[in-house]
């Protein structure tokens, strides 16, 4: 992992809404949401990178408004990944 220092303008963190103890995850999480956004990475992948379940990831992209990505190519994957987890 590679470790970068930010930083951000008071009025970017307030418009951003960071808030917390942790400003970095929380910007993280805001470039990943991005990158979920621009379709770069899936849902999971989003969720795997902002250590969050994928159930908090839809949280957080509902409450900023991004909608899902969900079509039938993630449709087909979820049910194969399933499949393999039935006994």
């Amino acid at each position: 992992m590679q470790k970068i220092t930010l930083q951000l303008p008071d009025d970017l963190v307030k418009l951003g809404k960071l808030q917390g103890d942790d400003l970095s995850r929380d910007a993280l999480t805001l470039l990943v949401l991005e990158l979920y956004r621009e379709e770069l990475v899936s849902l999971g992948k989003a969720a795997e990178l902002c250590s969050l379940s994928v159930s908090e990831f839809m949280q957080f992209s509902a409450f900023r408004q991004v909608p899902l990505h969900y079509g039938e190519v993630e449709l087909k994957q979820d049910r194969q990944y399933f499949e393999k987890l039935a006994p």
